[in-house]
């Protein structure tokens, strides 16, 4: 690990040659995505003023990550990560300019706004394990906690600004161009995945599901991770699913959904700058993150006032980087580079594949029981993993853990 620490750390990582352009293009274009969801979620809420369909809405996007899962490791780890990530983000900008021609045309309906969202759910699927490993060829191994970090930062700097920019461009101008906007983007990723020079990685081939189930069984401890990311999860769903009908419950139009979703962003920056450097620390820290993040959610649920509650988002949002980005870095630095594609894809089924099961869930409860009461119950995976942790004899990561080869 590098001496250097909190903010000085990050910005060494950040100034490296392949990881800078990779991290603006690939914010850049996660802000898009915001464009896309808010978008998404807002011509359904607007048409159905449905809470269950919205959370239909989301298991659409995220199915196919847990449908594909069994092959989009090996695909990861068998063909160039930078090629596979061009391609599938071509094909994505493609399919979101032709919903956005529909949309402008008023030829949208509610189903075909969920279907396309799947079919973007299933470009998703197939990248995401090459996008998540490729940080690893980028960046020194010792520099790797802090690259991903920064990796999740991006991901939560786009929360934090692209739902408040994309509330803007719908309030302005309409779906449509939301949805022209986030095509642009990616095409900005594609541009910076053009410039950049990942370090060669041995490529893999003829495996299946059961050799990445087998690297988690020759090492348990991964497991353990796996389920921390499949609570976190799990409880970030109603920020992601619910996010109109929270504003709502408040007694504000849908479009502040994008303040709700921008406040849990900007707790999740500000805990990729402060805390860089105790990611990979000790069970105990991470079992504070999943409590910070928990209790937040919770504290939001039963706010009286709307300002108060994206007070309480904002703590929310700074466990949840917290906890997140602590249990991928210990799965990536658990394993060979070589077999980072396939546990990025069991990364993917428990933070994302969780997620259609998740969302339905939560879009009932909400539908039945209120929103209050949906999000709080979702707190309860993370508020368990905490309890778990902190009566366990604290252990400090391993910082350079030998990984399993195979």
């Amino acid at each position: 690990m590098s001496a250097a620490t909190g903010p000085s750390s990050a910005w060494r990582v950040f100034r490296m040659r392949n990881f800078g352009p990779y991290f603006v293009g690939n914010a850049l274009s996660a802000s898009g995505g915001w464009f896309q969801n808010l978008a998404s979620a807002i011509f359904v809420y607007q048409e159905t003023h449905s809470a269950l369909l919205l959370g239909v809405l989301n298991a659409f996007q995220f199915g196919p990550v847990l449908l594909l899962s069994p092959w989009t490791g090996q695909i990861a780890d068998a063909f160039d990560r930078r090629r596979l990530l061009i391609w599938t983000q071509a094909i994505a900008a493609c399919v979101t300019v032709t919903l956005a021609v529909l949309v402008w045309h008023g030829e949208a309906t509610t189903w075909l706004v969920i279907g396309f969202a799947g079919v973007v759910g299933v470009v998703t699927a197939v990248s995401n394990p090459a996008q998540m490993a490729l940080v690893g060829s980028l960046v020194p191994r010792d520099s790797l906690t802090q690259a991903v970090a920064l990796n999740s930062m991006t991901f939560n700097l786009a929360r934090a600004i692209g739902p408040a920019a994309a509330a803007l461009v719908i309030a302005a101008f309409g779906i449509a161009p939301a949805f022209a906007i986030n095509a642009v983007s990616y095409l900005v990723l594609v541009a910076a995945l053009l410039v950049i020079t990942p370090t060669p990685v041995p490529r893999v081939r003829g495996t299946s599901f059961r050799d990445s189930i087998a690297i988690v069984r020759e090492k348990p401890r991964l497991a353990g991770y796996l389920a921390i990311v499949m609570a976190v999860g799990i409880t970030s769903d109603p920020i992601n699913t619910e996010s109109p009908a929270i504003a709502h419950v408040f007694g504000y139009p849908p479009v502040w959904a994008g303040a709700v979703v921008g406040c849990f962003g900007l707790g999740a920056v500000l805990a990729a700058i402060l805390t860089s450097d105790r990611i990979g620390g000790s069970d105990r820290h991470l079992a504070r993150s999943l409590l910070l993040f928990g209790s937040g959610m919770v504290l939001m649920a039963i706010s009286p006032w709307f300002p108060l509650a994206l007070a309480f988002v904002i703590g929310a949002g700074f466990g949840y980087l917290s906890a997140n980005a602590t249990a991928t870095a210990r799965l990536q630095l658990g394993v060979a580079e070589e077999q980072r594609g396939r546990i990025m894809a069991l990364w993917s089924v428990a933070f994302l594949g969780a997620r259609p099961f998740a969302s339905l869930v939560d879009g009932a409860l909400a539908e039945r029981f209120g929103v209050r009461l949906a999000a709080a119950a979702l707190a309860t995976p993370v508020l368990i993993a905490a309890g778990i942790l902190l009566r366990s004899p604290s252990k400090r990561a391993e910082r350079d853990p030998e990984p399993v080869r195979g």
